[in-house]
């Protein structure tokens, strides 16, 4: 089983990182989403992020324009039928997730492999929507994916021992390197990293600290790269919440609770860098 064109369904954060790390490898990628905006958007982000890499010398410019020849986009999901491995990166919604699954199922080629990059929820699951089920796996990479080696690779129950060696080897043929973890919510970093950034939201709303001074005080004090709060800013609240309700939901363990300033931020529209606000601002 080899891959040569790659769908990715998604072209918000982590769809046009993925979409620019297959494009860089040398892949044909067929990026789609149901906006045109934001197809324009990833495309520029894309473009940007190739021309940092050529300042630093670590592209060339006509490698750069190879690679964005190499992504197509289009607002139809239709596009993924040439695919022969297809990304889901849309929202971290289960009934969402659930519901392009069926429709990648129907559309893609029958011996295409379908992945998600969700950051939480059962591949198992997701799996049982298809009529391959096993030709399902988790592809969970990491943000910004340009920077990030780590891809987490989740075997769901039915997931077969030749697509796990065919997105692995895919996995390291675009330069990351796959850690091999079971289906369970969370998977493994986010099953820790979470709870850690859901407690910082708990100190904070408990009035313990600034979150500058929460920050600093994780940075300094456990020689973290960012604060916590600058990371769930960066990864997104929403999607932080619904890592938590997924815990709290699997687990049935109250540790796993979202923090109640989560909640009311998320519903406050305060998602993070996204938006332009969350526990910090930025400017859009």
């Amino acid at each position: 089983m080899e891959f040569k064109r790659i769908g990715v369904v998604g072209a918000g954060t982590m769809g046009n990182g993925i979409s620019q790390a297959f494009a860089a490898a040398g892949f044909e990628v067929s990026m789609t989403d149901v906006a045109q905006a934001q197809l324009d958007r990833a495309l520029a982000a894309i473009g940007g992020s190739y021309d940092r890499l050529v300042k630093k010398e670590k592209m060339t410019a006509a490698h750069k324009a190879e690679a964005l020849g190499r992504i197509r986009i289009s607002t139809e999901l239709s596009a993924v039928k040439a695919c022969d491995l297809v990304i889901e990166a849309a929202t971290e919604n289960l009934d969402l997730k659930l519901r392009i699954f069926r429709q990648l199922d129907e559309l893609a080629p029958a011996e295409a492999v379908i992945a998600s990059n969700t950051s939480s929820i059962s591949i198992t699951r997701l799996a049982a929507a298809t009529k391959r089920p096993e030709k399902v796996i988790g592809m969970h990479f990491f943000n910004p994916v340009a920077m990030m080696a780590l891809v987490e690779l989740i075997r769901g129950l039915q997931t077969s021992a030749e697509t796990y060696a065919a997105v692995e080897a895919v996995a390291k043929k675009i330069g990351k390197h796959p850690v091999q973890v079971r289906n369970s919510p969370g998977f493994v970093v986010n099953r820790m990293l979470c709870p850690m950034i859901n407690e910082a939201i708990f100190a904070l709303g408990e009035g313990l600290a600034s979150p500058e001074q929460i920050d600093e005080a994780m940075k300094l004090g456990a020689n973290h790269p960012i604060g916590p709060l600058a990371l769930a800013d960066l990864i997104g609240l929403d999607v932080e919440l619904a890592v938590m309700q997924v815990l709290f939901e699997g687990f049935k363990d109250p540790k796993y609770r979202p923090a109640p300033l989560l909640v009311e931020m998320v519903e406050a529209g305060y998602l993070g860098r996204k938006t332009g606000r969350g526990f910090f601002s930025y400017g859009r």
